[in-house]
């Protein structure tokens, strides 16, 4: 996994996955007490930065793999993702998600064109499940973010981040990124350790869900007790992975944890001051940026937001925490 893959990714990329804008607010600014750049991967396609991987990854299957299809197991953003990557390309795809994700995703990614088969997270092992299918169905299996061609997608979001920053004269920044089994975040890292070494990459995770933060304290993958019971479902994983726990040991500060409470403000304060849609997981880089400003040294601050598909039920939660 190197810089190269990055680059190579943002080619296959470009055109297909949206280049999102680097937002800015003088109220968030005046929160957090230092400037606060808001990268809302909100905005991408099928509403997650997932895009960008599956993408990369279907698009360097060759003819024979594609026409045999592929599969994927997610909690719904990189389900859409694929599913759409898939269907552009011409490709079947099946996709394993949990019976508890959002209704929002499932029936997403349905009309996205896949195949959806659900399990119970909380009982299934979803791992053995995708392998089994996959080999049965001879499918390609695009791991969610323990593979090389996601994590090298997902990393064009640093790319653009140190471009983006710098044309706005930051070039130090610690840039917060939300964190479930790291693809995101040492993709990001990864990046920007190429393209802007002065900014450092914090992995920021929900309370009672914190394995990549304690993983790099222990020196060593922690696994979660549960997989359930977080309104932050898109980035609740069972541990780091193993591909993404050494490139962030290598690249990333400490990890940061926020609570739920954190998140649904969060979401409240972006839509009312950003009039942008955040989903709870994707909330948790901009909570710490904004809500934990004792953690930060410098003047900046960078936020990604990583997706907004949230049902309307929870979104109306967080937006009453505004009254």
């Amino acid at each position: 996994m190197n810089i190269d893959m990055i680059r190579a990714a943002a080619k296959r990329i470009e055109g297909h996955a949206v280049r999102t804008p680097m937002l800015t607010s003088p109220f968030i600014d005046d929160i957090a007490g230092r400037r606060v750049l808001i990268k809302p991967e909100c905005l991408q396609k099928t509403g997650s930065f997932k895009f960008r991987g599956a993408w990369s990854a279907v698009s360097a299957l060759d003819q024979a793999a594609l026409d045999k299809g592929v599969f994927a197991f997610s909690s719904g953003n990189h389900a859409q993702g694929v599913a759409m990557a898939a269907t552009a390309h011409g490709a079947k795809s099946v996709i394993l998600m949990p019976s508890d994700a959002p209704a929002v995703k499932l029936a997403n990614t349905k009309a996205l064109g896949a195949d959806v088969i659900t399990y119970d997270r909380e009982k299934d092992d979803r791992d053995a499940i995708g392998e089994e299918i996959a080999h049965e169905r001879g499918m390609t299996l695009i791991r969610p973010f323990d593979e090389p061609l996601v994590i090298a997608g997902q990393g064009t979001v640093g790319l653009e981040i140190a471009q983006q920053a710098a044309a706005m004269g930051v070039t130090k920044a610690t840039v917060t990124v939300c964190c479930g089994g790291g693809g995101l975040t040492s993709g990001i890292a990864l990046a920007l350790a190429a393209d802007a070494p002065d900014m450092q990459v914090r992995p920021v995770e929900p309370e009672g869900f914190d394995d990549v933060a304690r993983s790099l304290r222990a020196g060593a993958i922690q696994r979660n007790n549960r997989t359930d019971g977080s309104i932050c479902d898109a980035i609740i994983t069972p541990q780091p992975g193993k591909v993404t726990f050494p490139i962030l040991q290598s690249h990333c500060g400490d990890g940061i944890v926020v609570t739920e409470d954190d998140c649904l403000r969060t979401m409240a304060i972006a839509f009312e001051r950003l009039r942008i849609v955040i989903e709870p997981g994707g909330a948790v880089g901009l909570a710490a940026a904004m809500l934990y400003p004792d953690l930060f040294e410098g003047d900046a601050v960078i936020a990604v937001v990583s997706g907004g598909n949230v049902d309307a039920p929870l979104f109306s939660r967080a937006l009453a925490t505004l009254q």
